[in-house]
């Protein structure tokens, strides 16, 4: 009997991707719960006893400080009822048994400000990098051609050469000092890039949507297990979603975006975490 994945989505103070990456964790093989933040922080619910971490995307406090800052703010220092934890120390004890995290758009923008991302050094809770806002000064709501890095360790993107998949952000313009954008490229966390229609990693609008340095649409920590991407693979996961399902015979039926949520609930039965 296969072993069961737990996946859980946390939800609450202005996500609204939910449901979406919920249903894509369920068609992955996962069973899965949508649980509101203030569950977690009244202790009604722990980390412990998911697998599969999925933070999703939204407009998580209204972005006021930043898109995700308040939020990772809160993650960092409120402190769970009933004991002296955080959610950080769930957090912490979630990558220390070799769970997987993987956060989208708004929860991208999250994982960077917790310092979940790049992590580099093994430092979870250090921000070294940002997302800001796109260089065109205005939301964008696209698809985007997207180059997967065939040699970084990230386990969603394994097996996976291009993608083509939504964006919908207004602050997703990936950016690093020098020297961590060197480190990062270094230990090939690059997961993927903004691609040209032939596939080539590009900075130019608006295959490019956000100005990205290094054309970065989605980076891993070094263990793989952690991910974070600005597109919404949630949001093609059946052929209906695509742009031109009805023009386009030829589609598979299933998207590209629910291979990434294949790949990590495979993972976690392979590695029986």
């Amino acid at each position: 009997m296969a072993k069961v994945v737990k996946a859980i989505v946390i939800t609450g103070n202005g996500t609204n991707c939910e449901r979406e990456v919920a249903n894509a964790c369920r068609l992955a093989g996962a069973e899965c719960d949508i649980v509101h933040i203030a569950e977690l922080l009244a202790g009604r619910v722990s980390l412990d006893h998911f697998q599969f971490l999925n933070l999703a995307g939204g407009f998580l406090d209204g972005d006021d400080l930043g898109s995700a800052k308040a939020g990772a703010n809160r993650l960092k220092f409120a402190q769970v009822s009933g004991g002296s934890e955080t959610l950080t120390d769930q957090l912490q004890r979630f990558i220390a048994a070799g769970k997987l995290i993987m956060g989208v758009c708004n929860g991208f923008q999250l994982m960077v400000k917790l310092g979940l991302l790049p992590a580099i050094d093994g430092d979870y809770l250090t921000q070294t990098a940002t997302l800001s806002h796109n260089d065109s000064g205005r939301f964008e709501d696209r698809w985007c051609q997207l180059q997967v890095e065939a040699t970084s360790p990230c386990i969603y993107t394994r097996g996976l050469d291009q993608l083509y998949l939504p964006v919908r952000h207004g602050e997703g313009k990936f950016i690093a000092n020098e020297a961590t954008l060197a480190a990062i490229e270094q230990h090939r966390l690059v997961a993927m890039r903004y691609a040209d229609n032939d596939g080539c990693p590009t900075m130019v609008y608006p295959s490019n949507p956000n100005g990205s340095l290094s054309a970065i649409a989605g980076i891993c920590d070094p263990s793989g297990r952690l991910f974070g991407l600005m597109p919404h693979p949630e949001a093609y996961t059946h052929h209906t979603h695509h742009p031109r399902w009805t023009r386009d015979q030829n589609l598979p039926e299933e998207g590209m975006g629910l291979w990434l949520y294949r790949n990590a609930v495979d993972f976690i039965r392979q590695e029986q975490i």
